[in-house]
């Protein structure tokens, strides 16, 4: 072989190496970037290295723990190891309060903090926008306690800070205790930064602890240490063009928002025999349709145990809530279905129009939304399994799995 083959066959395996190389190089950036996260993704990526000075502190699992055992998240407490004072608050001009929500005054006042400084979308283009009706509806149920709605006001008697919880029967699995569903933690935003968030959450924490309860749950729209369940909402975009136009939606050229209209746009008339509102008389039937399928479909599951709680969550309110019923038309009465939804407008903070908007947009002061509440249907009643399927699933846990699976399977052909 000549000098020259050799020269010519080393720049080859030279070539090839880099090219090796290259592509190798290649692999490891896709490797590290990979497909675009979710936003979900995002969070639990970051949350492994996150510091929570304030949940660290708390009785709940943190991000790293590995949970092996079911219970209590909180042991009961003897009255003497609860705190009887409250918690100081970081200024002297600074007071706690009871809101009481039966009073028109303090139920405005709730209503404007909630409105002018609770939960904004990321870009700040929306925030809920609570009426003071829905508070009523959402702070009241039966036997609710007043002293779980805390406040905290300013030297002027203006109220500054708020946080809720309503009391609830939850049944964990087949385990039903009683708990504080907690909710509309809500900081005037000249308070944000300072801390207060935590001392809100002791504080109600307290006041609940004081009434013999020691289990909470709630919602937030973050990843925090350590969820149990996540929820992803899907949108049905009900008048696209006003979506469009506020922002909400993302802009689209006229023939592409001809075609969403066309596709969104919905029937006049019902299309399920026997669909009528929810009468006083449908309270009982409901009742007993809801807890039957919730047990069935769910493990964290709300126990509705009066009329009087299902009358309150789901007789319909003007502006509020809606509860539609099927009535079985076979026998007359028989309820078989039902399905509820809320509504919750949110405020649009900017009217403008989207960059790349040919036009302005129209100035809008709000955008309705209806959101799914409870639902359920008989049709999950009629899966059983035989005392072959049962043997085989060896226990109660598997029985419900097998259930599930069955229902969804239902549902699908349905």
């Amino acid at each position: 072989m000549s000098d020259k083959d050799i020269e010519a066959k080393q720049d080859a395996s030279q070539a090839e190496l880099l090219s090796t190389e290259k592509l190798h190089e290649l692999l490891r950036k896709l490797d590290m970037d990979g497909p675009e996260m979710t936003k979900l993704e995002r969070e639990a990526e970051a949350e492994r290295s996150a510091v929570h000075e304030f949940w660290s502190t708390q009785p709940v699992p943190q991000t790293a723990d590995t949970v092996s055992r079911e219970g209590e998240v909180h042991a009961p407490l003897a009255p003497e190891q609860i705190r009887t004072e409250p918690y100081a608050l970081p200024s002297e001009t600074m007071e706690w309060c009871v809101v009481d929500v039966c009073d028109a005054q303090q139920m405005r006042e709730l209503y404007v903090l909630l409105t002018e400084n609770y939960v904004e979308d990321s870009d700040a283009m929306f925030r809920f926008n609570y009426s003071a009706e829905f508070l009523n509806w959402a702070l009241m149920p039966p036997g609710f306690e007043p002293q779980w709605h805390v406040g905290v006001r300013d030297s002027a008697g203006q109220l500054i800070a708020f946080i809720s919880g309503i009391p609830m029967d939850i049944m964990v699995r087949d385990t039903t205790m009683r708990m504080a569903d907690i909710n509309y933690l809500c900081l005037h935003k000249s308070l944000r930064g300072k801390r207060m968030a935590p001392l809100l959450i002791k504080e109600v924490t307290r006041r609940i602890h004081l009434t013999g309860v020691f289990q909470a749950v709630y919602t937030v729209g973050k990843l925090l240490p350590k969820p149990v369940a996540t929820c992803r909402y899907f949108h049905r975009s009900l008048n696209p063009r006003k979506l469009m136009e506020t922002g909400f939606s993302q802009q689209l050229s006229a023939p592409e928002l001809a075609k969403v209209v066309a596709t969104m746009r919905l029937p006049t008339t019902p299309s399920v025999p026997g669909l009528r509102a929810m009468r006083k008389g449908d309270v009982g039937q409901v009742r007993k349709l809801l807890n039957r399928f919730l047990k069935r479909r769910f493990e964290i599951v709300p126990v509705f145990r009066t009329d009087a709680e299902v009358a309150h969550w789901l007789m319909p309110r003007t502006d509020v809530v809606w509860t539609y019923v099927v009535e079985d038309a076979g026998r007359p009465g028989r309820i078989t279905d039902f399905f509820s939804f809320y509504s919750l407008p949110s405020a649009v903070l900017k009217s403008e129009s989207r960059k790349g908007a040919k036009k302005a947009a129209p100035v809008y002061r709000s955008v309705n939304a209806a959101y799914l509440f409870y639902y359920g249907t008989r049709d999950d009643y009629d899966i059983s399994l035989t005392p072959n399927e049962r043997e085989m699933c060896g226990g109660a846990k598997r029985e419900k799995a097998l259930v599930r699976a069955r229902t969804d399977e239902l549902i699908r052909k349905r």
